[in-house]
């Protein structure tokens, strides 16, 4: 990495006039004195500014003019971690812990100040200490993504990977994953591997782990003391109840959300409370029937993504469903209004789609409630075109059950009959 990477002009020549370099501890004299570690600039960033990380984690970025004195402290580029060797403990129950990306289990490069991701269970123990006392923990890292570029193709190789220690003797299995697209690689792994024996919890933080408000060390905590624990099989997302460290829920992997942007109780169950919660470090179940709702583990890791969600709104145009169409989609998820409706002016598309042989279905762009097409004579329409109404099955869960339903089967009837089956706790009562 260069010494002075995202660094031009002003702010350039202040630090080498200093020598001082991105990495550097330092003290700086201006309004008040502040200290900490000096950190790399983005491309767009003005030369007006130097960025200072403070022991607290937070960034703050300084005016040059302003300030009156800089010394270097320490180079933390001499600062070398040493990872303690694990020690396993004979008796405590093992888990894996498969890192796709995310910052919940990274940890700062004091090179840098940067965050990065850990890469073994060494690296793991000297993170987060506390996980050693509650179970022997092996990590692999499969790839490292932030959860946007998390694509279909991630969810099939999580799930293989999964998959391939379903007659091991790990307790349960937790998957480190970036937040804003956790939910969908929840919903795909409740499908297709509807049954597992273990607990398979997803885990993320809202705050990386280099700031003092971070989430990352006691979601992870909590994932390992719910595996350890709870006595259940499922998928679930083990994250912050709200703002406070005093309760941790455990959501459905199919009946779960994000909600808020940046909050660390970002995550809500939809239509209900968390499956689990812990609070004061105890395990309150909260749900009284079994995740999955099938007798007996089989995996079927396929799917088509050949469907699209389409979230109707006034002035929806309906030539962008005739495209849908003409590119070839086997199904089609409709986030209608209300009780599970779209405009009249969608009509004559939504017949084409259905005589083309594609699967509608039908959820509700409200967050909670459930899809009543019987209601209004709009909905009756909409039924007579061949749209399926999907009860309360969350949008977005809807689209990765139709992905994997066409990845099982070619026969449309099939497919209408998977999507009305609830498997894995994606239809609640």
């Amino acid at each position: 990495m260069s010494e002075h990477r995202g660094y031009e002009g002003n702010s350039l020549k202040f630090l080498k006039a200093n020598q001082i370099s991105v990495g550097d501890s330092v003290k700086i004299l201006s309004d008040i004195t502040y200290s900490g570690i000096i950190m790399p600039r983005y491309e767009h960033s003005d030369d007006k500014h130097i960025v200072l990380k403070l022991k607290n984690g937070y960034n703050i970025g300084l005016e040059i003019a302003k300030i009156e004195k800089i010394e270097k402290n320490q180079s933390t580029k001499k600062i070398i971690e040493k990872d303690e060797k694990i020690e396993k403990v004979a008796g405590l129950p093992k888990i894996l812990l498969l890192s796709t990306g995310g910052t919940i289990a990274s940890k700062i490069d004091y090179r840098t100040g940067a965050v990065t991701p850990v890469l073994t269970a060494e690296e793991l123990n000297s993170s987060v200490p506390e996980l050693a006392k509650i179970a022997n923990i092996d990590a692999q890292v499969l790839f490292s993504e932030y959860s946007e570029n998390i694509m279909p193709e991630h969810w099939l190789q999580i799930a293989e990977k999964i998959n391939e220690y379903s007659k091991s003797d790990y307790t349960g299995i937790i998957i480190a994953h970036g937040t804003d697209t956790m939910h969908y690689t929840s919903s795909f792994l409740s499908f297709a591997l509807a049954g597992f024996p273990i607990p398979i919890v997803l885990v993320g933080s809202q705050r990386s782990s280099d700031r003092a408000s971070s989430d990352a060390a006691l979601n992870l905590i909590s994932a390992t003391k719910f595996i350890t624990e709870s006595k259940t099989k499922g998928v679930y997302i083990v994250m912050h109840q709200d703002e406070n460290d005093g309760t941790i829920a455990c959501h459905l992997g199919t009946r779960v959300r994000k909600n808020h942007t940046s909050k660390r109780g970002a995550f809500q169950t939809i239509g209900d409370v968390p499956a689990f919660i812990i609070v004061e470090d105890q395990i309150q179940k909260n749900i009284t029937e079994d995740f999955f709702k099938v007798n007996e583990f089989q995996p079927k890791i396929y799917l088509d993504t050949k469907v699209a969600l389409v979230k109707y709104h006034p002035g929806y145009d309906p030539r962008l469903l005739d495209k849908i169409i003409e590119m070839g989609f086997r199904g089609i998820i409709f986030e209608g209004t209300g009780l599970g409706h779209v405009g009249k002016t969608m009509y004559e598309s939504v017949k084409k789609a259905n005589e083309k042989g594609i699967f509608l279905g039908m959820t509700s762009q409200c967050i909670d409630g459930r899809v009543r097409m019987t209601v209004y004579e709009s909905g009756r329409d909409l039924l007579d075109l061949g749209i399926v109404p999907l009860e309360n099955m969350i949008p977005e869960v809807a689209l990765v059950k139709a992905m994997w339903a066409m990845g099982n089967s070619q026969n449309r009837d099939e497919v209408k009959k998977i999507m009305l089956e609830n498997i894995a706790s994606e239809l609640s009562n």
